[in-house]
């Protein structure tokens, strides 16, 4: 009886995650009509799609959500966004980078990362799924402007993409890394700059000294983030694995 309580439950879940990858697809079929997205840009697309709709059901099957809820259509347009830029970047290896297209979609999305967070609380529809979800759109949004970026300011670029990752993979290796981090104002900042840094970078608004300073310093910042909460978790490693 369970199992078919769940199977129901889940099923307008499932509907909006399908209606997300629709939307995706439905925005890579206006790049490929206005812009020309060449096979690199399309295959990549589609594999973000597919993925984020496969991974995104299969996590709401096992949240136990009544309602997708509206912050989490939020970031679910984001993930569309993200979709985009991810196509556009994989496209600019073959073809010119369409920098303003790629500059317009980014600029929404680090807007909408703003949002859906104060809809979540002033809804009250926080919740555990919803919080993982927009970390993750913003980490890989993070990871694909740092490829874009290390193509004119050098592969150091990707330090800035890959070091949240870094971090999940060692954490699997040393279980003290795992844990809740208390909230910090200053983490949410440096993690927002990021984006923001590698916007105007890949801009090519900046002289390129501009750009490659900017860029290091949003590096500092993020390695003094980390640096900070990998401390906070070794020295509370022992009161954790007691609590």
């Amino acid at each position: 009886m369970a199992t078919l309580n769940d199977t129901y439950n889940t099923k307008p879940l499932r509907q909006e995650t399908a209606a997300g990858a629709g939307a995706q697809l439905a925005l890579l079929a206006l790049l490929g009509m206005a812009l020309g997205l060449g096979p690199a840009g399309w295959l990549t697309g589609v594999a973000f799609a597919l993925a984020t709709w496969a991974v995104l059901n299969r996590a709401v099957s096992r949240s136990w959500l009544r309602s997708f809820g509206a912050a989490n259509r939020v970031t679910l347009a984001r993930a569309t966004l993200v979709g985009g830029v991810t196509a556009l970047v994989a496209d600019s290896f073959q073809s010119p980078p369409r920098v303003t297209v790629l500059v317009a979609l980014t600029t929404v999305a680090l807007i909408l990362d703003a949002v859906d967070g104060k809809v979540a609380r002033r809804t009250g529809t926080s919740s555990p799924l919803g919080a993982r979800f927009d970390m993750e759109v913003d980490a890989f949004l993070i990871l694909v402007l740092s490829v874009y970026v290390a193509t004119s300011l050098g592969p150091w670029v990707l330090l800035i993409g890959g070091m949240r990752y870094a971090f999940v993979v060692a954490s699997r290796f040393l279980p003290w890394l795992h844990g809740e981090l208390p909230p910090s104002t200053a983490r949410k900042t440096v993690a927002a700059l990021q984006g923001i840094a590698l916007l105007v970078a890949g801009a090519a608004i900046l002289p390129r000294t501009a750009a490659l300073a900017e860029v290091l310093l949003a590096l500092a910042l993020l390695s003094w983030s980390f640096t900070r909460d990998i401390g906070w978790l070794w020295r509370t490693r022992h009161q954790r694995a007691q609590g």
